[in-house]
């Protein structure tokens, strides 16, 4: 390739341990959904895409709570007329990948939680049978995390761990609640504050304050300055509803916003970008750094009049991002968009275009034959994807044995991500970036430092689909 002119000699250690050359091992992430489901569409509309990507992810459990928005009354038979509409597709689904469970598997983890609302709901006496769930769950002997991914009000949780701490020793709980890793879409009643004092050591994703302030709102709102047309209504019904059989038939309308709840679970589908256990390195369903958030004006409240606390310990929440598009042209590569965009909400509509084709393609999967439809592409790297360099070398970059499962052609893109890294300087790749073996020059460094670089691999099916590698490279200073 023209203008690459580096070798193997230019890395100088391989950080171990390294599963990098060939396909990665994947581990499945375990998944308990609390779902304040009917108080409004978009909780429907995610479990729907959840259930397309269920032989990625281990559901243990579907459980309807209330909200600030459904103070009383949960509504299961929503998931489970939903459950039973994807049990009409999994065969074919199983035609275009393994793994995918049968409805009955599903239906049996369906439960009620908290019957009303919030802290009011949790204490001694007042299990239910959601909470109890839980806590069989984080009980069973899997060494895996658990992962709660809260769409609603989190007082069923709440349930679950005050019964927890009120049974089990000091260190039994402690052991248990290392275990969770929650993800809450902003706070829906008042039991999100409460959990993040009482357990000072939870795992907990969330972005503080108003829905303004959400991250989880770049999933489906609209940005200035950038085509919009994938999350609109006309393509809903295009890509999702009409003609893709009994599933997408029933994904409904977009009330106030399209899938606010799914960024729970998108880091969690090994598409090769997001490492769940490292919010801060970020992927479809956002990047997330771990502070304490600033307190809000007294007598704020969430969107809903939940009011607003002061944190008092850091968690994980919202990242500020820069974000430049590349643009296609029409005679030679792309190039980068005049304009930089910055924000939480960057970090999940960034992603916009490969997460809505790829639930395009799944979709496609519910009634079409496996040669009828697209699946995605198998980034491979001919070298590992932790690497070490001193100051100043060339880094190597290799994706030649990148395949397609559809014979398709491929395309290639690669990156910079300087928010994951500690080197927070973006380091170009050195022109082409589109090509499949590509360098960047390490910066010169006074002390270690890492750097990320991202591949996205995009084939050229209907729609285009992609996959990401994620290289991280160790940059020491030059030797004495």
């Amino acid at each position: 390739m023209r203008g690459f002119g580096i070798g193997l000699a230019a890395v100088i250690t391989v950080a171990a341990p390294a599963q990098a050359v060939g396909d990665p091992v994947v581990e499945k992430q375990r998944l308990i959904v609390l779902s304040d489901i009917e108080a409004e569409a978009d909780d429907s509309q995610s479990l729907i895409r959840l259930l397309l990507y269920a032989n990625e992810i281990d559901i243990e459990g579907l459980i309807a709570t209330t909200s600030i928005w459904l103070k009383t009354d949960p509504q299961p038979e929503t998931m489970r007329r939903i459950v039973s509409g994807y049990g009409k597709v999994q065969p074919n689904l199983l035609r275009h990948a393994p793994g995918y469970p049968s409805a009955a598997q599903l239906l049996a983890l369906i439960q009620t939680g908290q019957p009303g609302y919030g802290m009011a709901s949790v204490g001694t006496g007042k299990d239910s049978a959601g909470s109890a769930l839980l806590l069989r769950a984080l009980e069973r002997p899997d060494p895996r995390p658990l992962w709660v991914a809260v769409w609603g009000g989190a007082n069923t949780l709440a349930q679950a761990l005050h019964t927890l701490r009120a049974t089990r020793s000091p260190a039994e709980a402690a052991r248990l609640i290392a275990k969770l890793r929650v993800y809450t879409i902003s706070d829906q009643d008042d039991s999100g504050a409460w959990l993040r004092r009482e357990f000072p050591t939870l795992f907990y994703i969330v972005s503080t304050g108003p829905y303004s302030n959400g991250s989880w709102t770049g999933m489906g709102t609209p940005v200035e300055g950038i085509d919009n047309g994938l999350v609109s209504n006309d393509w809903i019904a295009r890509n999702v509803q009409q003609g893709r059989g009994p599933l997408g038939a029933l994904y409904p309308d977009v009330a106030w916003t399209m899938e606010g709840d799914t960024p729970s679970f998108l880091n969690l589908i090994p598409t090769g970008l997001s490492v769940p256990e490292h919010p801060e390195w970020g992927g479809w369903g956002g990047r997330y750094e771990n502070y304490l958030p600033r307190p809000f004006p007294p007598g704020e409240t969430v969107t809903g009049g939940v009011p607003l606390a002061p944190e008092t310990r850091p968690l994980w929440t919202n990242a500020d991002d820069a974000y430049t598009p590349m643009l296609p042209t029409p005679f030679s590569r792309p190039i980068a968009s005049n304009k930089t965009f910055r924000g939480p909400t960057v970090t999940v509509w960034r992603w916009r275009e490969a997460y809505q084709n790829d639930m395009a393609a799944r979709m496609a999967w519910t009634t079409r034959l496996f040669a009828d439809a697209n699946h995605p592409p198998v980034p491979r790297l001919a070298h590992p994807d932790r690497l070490t360099v001193r100051s100043g070398e060339k880094i190597l970059l290799d994706a030649a044995p990148s395949t397609d499962p559809d014979s398709d052609s491929l395309s290639f893109a690669w990156f910079p991500y300087p928010e994951a890294g500690s080197w927070k300087q973006p380091v170009p790749i050195n022109p082409p970036e589109n090509v499949y073996r590509a360098n960047a020059t390490a910066p010169v460094v006074d002390k270690p430092e890492t750097l990320h670089f991202v591949l996205a691999v995009t084939d050229k099916g209907k729609p285009a689909l992609t996959r990401y590698r994620r290289i991280v490279v160790a940059v020491v200073p030059a030797a004495n």
